[in-house]
């Protein structure tokens, strides 16, 4: 009777402490929703001046098609392109369609509407989760410049599309926050569920578990930061972590077993998502390089960057040196900023998590007009921009967040009117 009756506690304290994040975030909430809202309003007035339809473009294009299909009617479609590609949709992961396909047949919705639903459900998630990881690290003020950031990204509009970024982002970063708060049970929930959304899912688990063996050297070794300790750093910089020092454990044996036993949980959990779907893909077609083989169909493999490379090289030697000069801009800077998280020490799931993401996106050797929406998940790249921003203040950073927000707004409505994301 008192261990019903000590659950029945956890489970309310539990529910009361949700809510109070959630009160917490909610300028970060409303910060996002007016920056996306904004961006969607430009593109249904650009839309309907240059004759097109604003619901069709984030619902009914590209990926979207892909994914409202697998929803409709199951696995098994292939197309055979005129330059000799094979494209079967088992190159998408089954997250996003298993939820156009049960919300369509619980509601009117479309399977198309009901991806749009579920991404702007999603980026709502995942600004939440942002400006928890900005509020555990550099205080409130960073979350909500974080959400806000985010949202602000050149290819935000991606963000409201019935695309799978959205629903990535938010499992990722929760499975994040998860290892940075010691809810490793959750954290490896989450990584499963992540990798069964996208490829990239595999930097998730690769947080996890490289995390779980620091933690465990860390604790071993009694000096570092350790996740699950439940306690802030006490530096300006609030960590999630603290530091440790005395006989190796530091805390009493079954505090420990039983911290390393939702440890273990995590670690097992985090890899089922991504490694169950590439299994059922590789028995479908009878390989084990079966996945491996549909990407190549697709001409989406990795190469370490090499077509990249030819591309970017490409451009600068023909007709488009401004593209190509450009495109070389873009990616020192952002290696600029991953250099950045590593020089502030971001916590290891961080760096983990995000440079796994960058480097995926950058060695993959097709569609390298996609990168810029493969790197949307690399949020730690805002952190040092969003702790920035934060110490400006209001008055300060307000302003250059709304200028950013404008050009978000007029990019994307370009971008999805004209070639818009592969």
């Amino acid at each position: 009777m008192n261990d019903l009756v000590s659950a029945a506690g956890e489970r309310v304290s539990r529910g009361r402490g949700a809510r109070t994040a959630l009160r917490r975030a909610a300028p970060a909430l409303l910060a996002y929703a007016a920056v996306r809202a904004l961006g969607v309003l430009v593109l249904a007035l650009w839309s309907a001046a240059d004759g097109k339809n604003w619901h069709t473009l984030l619902t009914a294009r590209w990926d979207a098609l892909w994914y409202s299909r697998i929803a409709e009617h199951g696995y098994g479609f292939t197309v055979h392109a005129a330059d000799g590609g094979v494209h079967s949709d088992l190159a998408f992961f089954p997250l996003l369609p298993w939820l156009e396909k049960g919300l369509s047949a619980l509601s009117p919705l479309s399977a198309a509407d009901a991806g749009m639903v579920v991404a702007w459900a999603s980026s709502l998630c995942a600004a939440w989760a942002l400006y928890m990881t900005g509020e555990r690290l550099y205080g409130p003020r960073a979350g909500v410049v974080l959400a806000a950031l985010w949202a602000a990204l050149p290819v935000g509009i991606v963000q409201s599309m019935a695309y799978s970024e959205s629903l990535f982002t938010a499992l990722a970063a929760w499975s994040v926050y998860g290892v940075l708060s010691g809810r490793w049970v959750a954290a490896g929930a989450g990584a499963a569920l992540a990798g069964l959304t996208r490829p990239v899912g595999a930097a998730v688990v690769a947080a996890v578990w490289v995390s779980a063996a620091v933690t465990l050297w860390r604790e071993r070794s009694g000096t570092g930061r350790q996740y699950g300790t439940g306690e802030r750093s006490g530096t300006g910089e609030r960590s999630g972590t603290r530091k440790r020092r005395g006989p190796p454990g530091g805390a009493p044996w079954p505090a420990r077993r039983h911290r390393h036993r939702r440890m273990l949980a995590g670690v097992l959990l985090a890899p089922l998502g991504c490694l169950g779907y590439v299994t059922w893909v590789g028995v479908r077609r009878g390989s084990v390089t079966g996945y491996l083989d549909v990407q190549e169909g697709w001409d989406n493999g990795f190469d370490g960057g090499v077509a990249f490379g030819r591309f970017v090289a490409d451009l600068i030697t023909g007709s488009a040196v401004a593209a190509g000069l450009g495109l070389l801009a873009g990616v020192a800077l952002v290696l600029w900023l991953y250099g950045l998280c590593l020089r502030r020490r971001q916590p290891v799931p961080l760096l983990v998590y995000c440079g796994l993401v960058l480097l995926l996106a950058l060695t993959a050797k097709g569609y390298f007009g996609s990168k810029p929406r493969l790197m949307l998940p690399a949020y730690p790249l805002l952190l040092p921009v969003a702790a920035g921003l934060a110490r400006w203040g209001p008055a300060r950073s307000a302003p250059l967040i709304g200028a950013l927000a404008a050009g978000s707004a007029v990019y994307g409505a370009f971008w999805l009117n004209g070639s818009g994301p592969p």
